[in-house]
């Protein structure tokens, strides 16, 4: 198997963004996860990023692991005591899209997270996720 060593982040990133505002509730946030299938939000405000909330942060708020009578019911009230910037991750690392797809892998293996996003100019102009990365590496074998 012989990886290309230099091909950028862009090749393999999502460029067709899923954005939240830091105005939106966490009800819209969840509606989201499940209408795409994605675990990683950007938080933009004007095309500039300023959070990352993940499917993870929501599941913690909404303690997920109870069984409850009234599920949707309680879910709501939760996603109502909080606000996107109070639940998504601040100071994030980004990456351009021209860092290399090794870079990136190096970057979220050291790391807790599992999404990068790719800033150009300060704007969002994708996000990488180690999703990616692994379709990535299983187009290659």
């Amino acid at each position: 198997m012989s990886l290309r060593h230099r091909v950028p982040v862009s090749t393999i990133m999502t460029k067709n963004l899923i954005t939240l505002n830091s105005t939106d509730q966490l009800d819209t946030a969840e509606r989201l996860f499940k209408e795409h299938q994605i675990r990683h939000i950007p938080v933009v405000e004007n095309d500039k990023i300023i959070g990352m909330l993940s499917l993870t942060d929501l599941l913690r708020i909404s303690f997920a692991d109870g069984a409850y009578e009234d599920e949707i019911e309680v879910e709501t009230i939760v996603y109502n005591m909080f606000t996107v910037p109070q639940v998504m991750a601040k100071n994030l690392k980004h990456v351009s899209s021209n860092t290399t797809i090794k870079e990136v892998a190096e970057i979220l293996s050291e790391n807790e997270f599992h999404a990068l996003p790719v800033v150009e100019n300060d704007n969002l102009v994708g996000i990488v996720t180690t999703t990616d990365l692994i379709n990535y590496l299983l187009e290659q074998y």
